[in-house]
């Protein structure tokens, strides 16, 4: 085990789904390290190059350049989620290059285009295992991980907008990020006694490159801001949950859209 500064707040985290600098993923990251946090930062980008919006040209070496952090600050780990044993190595990378981890964000998510007449066996299998299995088992070794003598212990999983109103064509998606928001309470309760926390975000719409121009601006008078969600919005309260400041809420599934207004079904 290589032991490191554990930077101005002796803090150290991990972040899943960091493969694209348009993503929340990057922006929780950057805000992670401007905070003075350690980063064990976890990708796949080879789900992103399967998808429209492809992935990033100069790949992760492009991306922690753009961090702008040494090896003594951040790591990188790149591991496919649908392999039950990815959790596992994530948590064993962060912990051999930082010694102690304090914090874990699970931002990774596997999307699926998929509606009740399309849905396919495979592809209900792989979210589940991606979006809800490997967020259980990233929480388990965590929690196995840590240290019960170092406070404020902190787990943030993401869900979605499911919950707020039916998403059409992303069957196996919903049903995934369903179980996360149900099982967030579950795990606050499970895991009080050692000192960690464990809340879920909802980050509402976020442009992080994936919608249409036309998308874009038809949902745009949906905020009350007048804007998508940003990256950096997200970041920001991600940043408080896994602070010191926080460790009275936990077991909560927080909507942070923007005050998004839904149109009403069947309109």
């Amino acid at each position: 085990m290589v032991m490191v500064d554990r930077g101005p707040n002796g803090r150290t985290v991990v972040v899943t789904g960091v493969s694209r600098k348009a993503g929340i993923g990057f922006a929780i990251a950057r805000r992670l390290l401007r905070d003075g946090a350690n980063v064990l930062l976890h990708s796949f980008a080879r789900y992103d190059a399967e998808q429209r919006w492809g992935a990033d040209p100069g790949g992760m070496d492009a991306l922690i350049g753009e961090l702008a952090a040494g090896p003594e600050r951040l790591q990188h780990v790149e591991a496919d989620l649908a392999d039950p044993g990815a959790a596992r190595l994530v948590i064993g990378r962060a912990t051999d290059a930082f010694g102690a981890l304090d914090a874990l964000v699970v931002n990774h998510a596997h999307t699926s285009a998929q509606s009740l007449e399309t849905v396919s066996v495979e592809e209900l299998d792989r979210a589940w295992a991606v979006n809800a299995r490997a967020s259980v088992l990233l929480a388990k070794a965590f929690a196995a991980s840590h240290d019960q003598n170092r406070s404020h212990g902190r787990i943030v999983l993401f869900t979605s907008g499911q919950h707020l109103g039916p998403m059409p064509g992303e069957l196996p998606y919903v049903i995934s990020k369903g179980a996360i928001h149900q099982v967030t309470r579950t795990l606050a309760d499970e895991l009080a006694a050692r000192g960690i926390t464990v809340n879920a975000i909802n980050p509402g719409p976020v442009d992080t490159g994936w919608p249409s121009a036309e998308l874009r601006e038809r949902l745009r008078p949906a905020f009350p801001a007048g804007r998508w969600g940003h990256p950096d919005d997200i970041a920001a309260i991600v940043g408080w949950i896994v602070s010191a400041d926080s460790g009275w809420m936990t077991g909560q599934v927080i909507d942070a859209e923007g005050g998004f207004r839904r149109e009403p079904a069947g309109r």
